[in-house]
């Protein structure tokens, strides 16, 4: 039987003992996240790797399965890649949606929402108009949620929308973790509610200030913990005790950003490095070179003369000469590509969640 959704925030003590003081390292390790990423000359540097990272670790989650390289290779030429691949790419443009939405409204509104659903599924289906897909117990085989009736999710998503958007006495954390339960408990899309509520949980963070560029992804850690997620998620919907699923989320946010802190820095003490021996190797070097070696870490000839304003041949000349020291040259169909090699390196390695 489908239940009334309460609105938020619950009736409830949230900001226990336990949550305060998770509450603390969070917010430590999100400072120290926002400040590395601004030792970054380039944010779009960040941006367009990391988002690729979350794009296959969100995707993965619903078990749409590509590799980094795959999704890189879609860059370069989308028309030779698998479908699976192009919609994780289609993640990582709605993630950018979002971000650009978000900055330039300062508001987080159902209208961004729904687009950014449209252009992970490919379609203007918007909010459904049929009910969503029951959770059955597979033992009992008793419907254990219920997504809200069609006739329902304007107001739910309004409602959710309304309390995205207005100040609250909680903390943002806190809010940030009703925000993806509510979400996701309201299932308002045919397809995709997953992926979306994920995108919202970063968009959230730039809205209210916690990081200036979108790269703190949960994807991963929730790929990993994914049983516990999803028990946290109905055990909510059952009991209504949130401090559980509070403190999974915080612990989430700890977690992946101290990681991403360790790869941002690792990012930047690379960027230097690649940058003083081009700059000491080649006449050519300029900033915003290695701009363009960094945002694309797999490369063709067409970026290089865009980014640079210069010919192909130039251009073609400019990264045959990398290769001696800094890239590595494939070929893809008739066309040559080249790899930042030691960028891939970092952003392919990453150590594992515990």
């Amino acid at each position: 039987m489908e239940k009334i959704l309460a609105p938020l925030p619950p009736k409830v003590d949230l900001e226990t003992p336990a949550v305060l003081k998770a509450l603390i390292s969070a917010h430590r390790h999100l400072a120290e996240l926002k400040g590395v990423a601004k030792t970054i000359p380039n944010e779009g540097m960040l941006i367009s790797t990391l988002a690729l990272q979350e794009a296959q670790s969100s995707s993965a989650i619903e078990n749409i399965i590509t590799t980094q390289d795959q999704l890189y290779k879609f860059q370069l030429h989308s028309d030779k890649v698998d479908p699976s691949t192009k919609e994780v790419a289609f993640y990582a443009q709605a993630l950018h949606l979002g971000y650009h939405a978000v900055v330039k409204t300062e508001a987080l509104t159902l209208n961004t929402v729904i687009e950014i659903q449209e252009i992970l599924e490919g379609n203007r289906a918007g909010l459904r108009k049929t009910p969503g897909t029951a959770l059955i117990n597979e033992q009992t085989k008793e419907i254990v949620f219920q997504p809200p009736s069609p006739d329902k999710l304007v107001k739910y998503m309004t409602d959710l929308e309304q309390f995205i958007n207005t100040e609250q006495e909680l903390d943002p954390l806190v809010c940030m973790a009703l925000i993806h339960h509510q979400f996701e408990t309201i299932h308002p899309f045919y397809d995709g509610n997953g992926r979306t509520g994920r995108i919202l949980n970063i968009l959230h963070l730039v809205l209210n200030g916690l990081l200036d560029t979108p790269i703190l992804y949960l994807s991963r850690y929730i790929n990993h913990t994914k049983d516990q997620y999803y028990n946290l998620l109905q055990k909510v919907r059952d009991t209504g005790e949130w401090e559980e699923w509070v403190l999974y989320i915080l612990k989430a946010i700890s977690m992946t950003a101290k990681h991403t802190t360790v790869l941002v820095e690792a990012i930047g003490h690379l960027l230097i490095e690649q940058k003083q021996r081009i700059r000491a190797q080649h006449k050519f070097y300029s900033q915003d070179l290695m701009n363009s070696l960094f945002i694309h870490p797999y490369t063709k000839v067409a970026f290089i003369e865009e980014a640079l304003g210069v010919s192909r041949a130039t251009a073609t000349r400019y990264l045959d000469a990398l290769c001696e020291d800094t890239l590595s040259k494939h070929k893809l169909g008739r066309e040559s590509y080249y790899v930042n090699d030691a960028l891939i390196a970092l952003l392919f390695e990453l150590p594992p969640i515990e």
